[in-house]
């Protein structure tokens, strides 16, 4: 192998030299080069993004798969770039038990239907669970993790390479002072002290050059972290209304079941009169506004502001519009607009 003893030394001096300026800064016995305001106000937004977006994305995950062996798993097959094997949620494998426990007690008695149709409700539950989290994960859980493997490791990096300039930088300024105070002595070397500080001058400058340098890429990169901050915003409001949506297709499933249930002869399960957990006080005010649940058949996409988009299985408040037999005025959180009545169906109370 054919090794560069001149950029060994060199590599090594040099680290050498960073090293006892390090070690004089922290005696106090040598001068620190600070950064400008503005660029330590850059780092330390930097540092607080990463420490969050990293506490925030542990969260997430832990959240989005509670099971730490699954997660491992997840964390394995990632890492060797292979597709990991479909895994079935909590919600399915309960289903799975209730269709073939309802099956042995028999589909014809009271028990066995409810089961079966309570077992068919939790693995579409558990679908509905794998949708959402396959959506987060490329909406919000993704991004974040791109953000720290990618953009903080750089930034990490050229900081790192920053702080080796500025020791290098004040390594140099050392050498100079040592040279001009050797100004008019006799040298141990044999050097003019002339020569010496002329030397040490000029690596200064390179020094500096090189800091400058160093310092506008690292900049540039930390204000980047603006940038990155407004695609996370971005991200976070698309899983706000992916989980917005798993929540309206949970709820809409299990008034499904509650409807199916109250139908069946012997249940011994009845659904409130209520669709959802509201009070009595509350859902007589929305029959006397002429309000009344409706659930949405198929998705549709809003064509100006007067309308409102919609997704399939999502519950939302209609009202009558006088004069118009088309369309609905519909209501969703603090957002309303009209909807076509052929995409909605009124749910029914019991």
């Amino acid at each position: 192998m054919d090794f560069n003893v001149k950029k060994l030394v060199k590599d090594a001096g040099a680290a050498l030299s960073r090293v006892v300026q390090l070690t004089e800064e922290t005696l106090g016995t040598s001068e620190k080069t600070e950064l400008d305001a503005h660029f330590e106000h850059l780092a330390e937004r930097a540092n607080a993004t990463k420490t969050w977006t990293e506490k925030i994305l542990r969260n997430m995950e832990a959240m989005l798969t509670p099971n730490p062996g699954n997660r491992i798993e997840d964390f394995f097959y990632e890492k060797i770039e292979k597709k990991r094997p479909s895994r079935l949620s909590n919600s399915e494998y309960v289903g799975i038990d209730m269709i073939e426990a309802g099956n042995d007690f028999g589909p014809g008695t009271p028990y066995g239907t409810a089961l079966i149709k309570v077992g068919h409700c939790q693995q579409k539950l558990g679908q509905i669970e794998r949708d959402f989290i396959g959506m987060a994960a490329n909406c919000y859980v993704q991004p974040l993790r791109k953000f720290l493997d990618g953009e903080m490791k750089t930034i990490s990096k050229e900081m790192s390479i920053l702080e080796s300039k500025r020791l290098d930088l004040d390594a140099c300024k050392r050498r100079v002072r040592k040279a001009r105070s050797m100004l008019g002595q006799q040298s141990e070397t044999g050097v003019s002290p002339e020569v010496l500080l002329d030397e040490a001058e000029r690596e200064l400058r390179v020094a500096q050059a090189d800091f400058d340098r160093q310092a506008e890429i690292t900049k540039l990169l930390l204000e980047g972290v603006s940038s990155s901050m407004a695609g996370h915003l971005r991200c976070l409001h698309e899983f706000v209304e992916a989980q917005s949506r798993h929540y309206a297709q949970c709820h809409a499933t299990m008034q499904e079941l509650q409807r199916e249930l109250a139908g069946l002869s012997g249940a011994s399960f009845h659904p409130s009169t209520l669709i959802n957990s509201t009070s009595h006080e509350e859902a007589g005010v929305v029959e006397e506004n002429g309000q009344k649940r409706a659930r949405v058949i198929c998705d549709y996409e809003a064509r100006d502001e007067e309308e409102l988009s919609v997704c399939q299985d999502e519950v939302i408040i209609v009202r009558e519009i006088p004069g118009d037999d088309d369309y609905l005025l519909s209501f969703r959180g603090n957002k309303h607009g009209r909807v076509p009545k052929a995409f909605v169906e009124i749910i029914s109370y019991y």
